[in-house]
């Protein structure tokens, strides 16, 4: 019981007094918008002003949400969906005495903080599908807005909206005979998550049961590739196709995580989905063995992939739509010891096609790339293994300067994302369409820029050389750790000396570094240890970044991901190198000594203007 003075009761929790004519609720029903709005005004957060245009327009507001979300009051009435307080007075877009937004995160967190409990925004990738789904049914767990969370020796986590309700408490204790500890989360994420983690368990479920596999094939866009309509979530019905259900629920879930890679791995018991996630792989759901035929059936028809084989690997891509946004997904099959992987790379054009000055260059490397991409001549590579962006390099590039004028051809193995105003021509090598073989049909072409995904070997590399020397420019990748190795493997290839100096233009390696959250950043010092490993030396403490951790990363300390450079132009110097045959050494103490900055220093850089922390650093440099 709350001690109670001069009309008053103190929640010793959060340290407020809180007066008698706000009752906290103790049933469903008297947790309302008024009760929101009492518990706003007593905490000084909303004017009176504020508070009565709220209740004024309250029943207007309502509606229309629902209209909004269903299409019309039938509809909305058929759902049985209850506009939730915080969802009510969100809408309203209000804001506090210090400006700062009044959404559902903001009256969850208020919640929490008067009920005396944590605050949790859910992080998708640590559910627990097996607790969730053996613990509530669908409905109950939805009509309820409750989740669990984990499972320990001392009872059972729960996520839900309404922190008050005693009675839906008291129910829960005898349904679940062991100690309920709570949390509180905004209902959005406890609903998405209770659709995503019933949705597909159930798919997978019945799946296992069900072998009558039809696959829906798609709507087709040409011969290329197909267009696939994806459901959200929420849309997704009990009556649908089971294995179908259950690729759709992945893929608007990795979507969702901003994921650029699902893996799909058979293991000895049973199959797991891990997503890599700003570079980092994270395990998610499993299901059970008995599907995973059925699940990789699925994805190679809307690839387009021949079902049939499995003892080869096998390559394809997908366009998928989910309302009126449209992604690139490229499919990789692999035959493993326990049967097919699947690896799904993402390319969301939001991310693939940006603006040049938002690759993350320095005003000077931004500088020297234009000065490269200007040559109306030459050859411009990109290296650095997978992964590191090469692809949204190029791509930025080559819609930087594609115009109704310029004439932009591209050969891919595969084709990364299709783009209206290039030219892409996908290698087949069981017809005969090499690189190389689709390059001297391409100078016939009437070419100005020329874009190869790779070079690969001798042929390639001469064809390239071939169409500098003739008037184009060329950009490609190759697979090398920097600048100067890129030299030396195309010597090793066999490409003559004065041929390789007569046409490169500049050499770009690159890697991905992750970006700490802004959410959660920290001022920290550096130890003269991390200080020594860098090679920095001060009087004074080195002040960096790094991120705490929050619900908004995973607890990660990490949000998104920026690019480093070493940029090598081509001049005289390293022309007469490259003409004496010299090694990888020389080139790059010399493109050094003309002011080169290598990938490790871009990397501490963006260490001492706060952009990622030692650890990245020290994870991607190798240091």
């Amino acid at each position: 019981m709350m001690p109670y003075c001069a009309g008053k009761w103190f929640t010793a929790t959060t340290g407020w007094w809180l007066s008698d004519s706000m009752k906290l609720p103790t049933k469903a029903y008297e947790f309302n918008h008024i009760f929101i709005l009492d518990m706003l005004e007593e905490a000084g957060r909303i004017t009176p002003e504020q508070r009565r245009h709220v209740e004024v327009y309250a029943l207007q507001q309502r509606a229309r949400l629902l209209k909004e979300m269903f299409g019309s009051a039938q509809a909305a009435s058929e759902a049985r969906y209850q506009i939730s307080p915080l969802e009510l007075l969100a809408s309203f877009n209000l804001a506090d005495h210090n400006e700062v937004p009044i959404n559902e995160e903001y009256l969850a967190r208020l919640l929490a903080k008067t009920a005396g409990l944590p605050f949790l925004r859910i992080d998708p990738l640590k559910l627990d599908s097996a607790l969730i789904t053996g613990t509530f049914s669908r409905p109950f767990a939805t009509r309820n807005t409750i989740l669990p969370l984990s499972r320990s020796d001392d009872g059972i986590t729960l996520a839900l909206e309404n922190p008050f309700d005693q009675e839906l408490k008291e129910h829960l204790t005898r349904l679940l005979g062991t100690n309920l500890h709570y949390v509180v989360a905004p209902k959005s994420d406890i609903i998405k998550s209770i659709a995503e983690v019933y949705g597909f368990k159930h798919s997978v479920q019945a799946a296992a049961k069900d072998q009558d596999f039809h696959d829906d094939a798609g709507q087709m866009v040409q011969n290329f590739e197909q267009l696939i309509n994806l459901k959200q979530a929420e849309q997704i019905e009990a009556n649908d196709k089971h294995i179908v259900n259950a690729v759709d629920f992945m893929l608007n879930y990795a979507y969702d995580q901003r994921a650029s890679d699902i893996h799909i791995e058979p293991r000895r018991g049973d199959s797991q989905i891990r997503l890599r996630i700003d570079g980092v792989l994270h395990d998610t759901q499993k299901f059970p063995k008995s599907v995973h035929p059925a699940f990789v059936s699925r994805i190679k028809n809307m690839a387009r992939l021949d079902i049939a084989e499995k003892r080869r690997p096998q390559d394809g891509r997908i366009k998928t739509k989910m309302g009126n946004r449209e992604t690139e997904l490229r499919v990789s099959t692999m035959p493993v010891a326990f049967g097919e992987k699947v690896v799904i790379r993402i390319f969301d054009p939001d991310v693939l096609v940006k603006g040049l000055p938002d690759l993350g260059f320095y005003p000077e490397e931004l500088s020297t790339f234009n000065d490269w991409i200007q040559n109306p001549n030459g050859i411009i590579l990109i290296t650095g293994p997978t992964g590191s962006g090469k692809t949204t390099t190029l791509y930025t590039t080559l819609n930087h300067l594609s115009s109704p004028d310029i004439n932009v051809i591209t050969v891919e193995d595969p084709i990364e994302m299709v783009v209206d105003s290039f030219n892409q021509v996908a290698v087949q090598t069981k017809i005969g369409v090499t690189f190389a073989a689709a390059l001297r049909t391409i100078l016939r072409q009437d070419p100005d820029i020329i874009m190869i995904g790779e070079i690969r070997d001798k042929e390639t590399a001469e064809m390239a050389i071939q169409a500098a020397l003739t008037g184009h420019l060329v950009f490609s990748t190759l697979h090398t750790n920097d600048t100067a190795g890129a030299v030396s493997r195309l010597l090793e290839l066999g490409i003559e000396p004065f041929l390789l100096k007569s046409t490169l233009r500049g050499i770009m390696a690159q890697r991905l570094l992750r970006k700490i959250c802004p959410n959660c950043r920290e001022e920290i010092f550096l130890s003269e240890d991390q200080a020594e490993t860098l090679g920095l030396e001060s009087s004074q403490p080195i002040k960096v970044s790094h991120g705490a951790g929050c619900s908004a990363c995973r607890f990660t300390g990490f949000k998104g991901r920026i690019s480093v450079f070493e940029l090598m132009t081509i001049s005289a110097p390293i022309q007469l190198l490259i003409k004496e045959g010299a090694d990888a050494r020389r080139i790059e103490e010399t493109a050094t000594n003309l002011g080169m900055r290598h990938l490790r220093d871009a990397a501490v850089q963006k260490l001492l203007d706060g952009e990622t922390s030692f650890e990245e650093v020290i994870r991607v440099m190798g240091l």
